[in-house]
């Protein structure tokens, strides 16, 4: 989780997520937000970190993958990461509002997945980094 933390203060004017996938411990990929700098509404950390994944492993099923990422995947992030397989996810702050995968939803339950999730991992550091974030766009 301190690497997808280290990814999400690079998402320089962005909301301030990162996300990295491990495969067999090693990191394959690792991304954060980029939806102002690439004009695309698509490119959130976790969507980024999945192609490059995808794209190193030249394939998309990413079944023996799991995934680190800092905020609550929502629904777009959520639905990517079922339909690549990714076996399991890690998160640090709950998304009341939009976390697609247990607070405000769980895409698990359509998609009868047998992903596995945990949530509040360094919850405190993952809070406080989109605080400050938030805080400074507000600026």
């Amino acid at each position: 989780m301190k690497r997808a933390i280290e990814a999400a203060l690079a998402a320089d004017g962005e909301i301030s997520v990162g996300a990295v996938i491990v495969k067999n411990g090693e990191i394959i990929s690792s991304a954060c937000n980029k939806k102002e700098a690439l004009n695309d509404v698509t490119a959130h950390a976790e969507i980024l970190a999945i192609r490059q994944a995808a794209e190193k492993l030249n394939r998309w099923r990413l079944d023996d993958c799991e995934m680190y990422v800092t905020l609550e995947p929502c629904p777009m992030c959520a639905w990517a990461i079922l339909q690549s397989r990714i076996k399991t996810v890690y998160f640090g702050s709950y998304d009341t509002n939009y976390g697609a995968l247990g607070s405000a939803t769980d895409l698990r339950k359509l998609a009868n997945s047998k992903l596995k999730v945990y949530g509040g991992i360094l919850e405190s550091e993952c809070d406080q980094l989109l605080k400050n974030c938030f805080e400074n766009m507000r600026k």
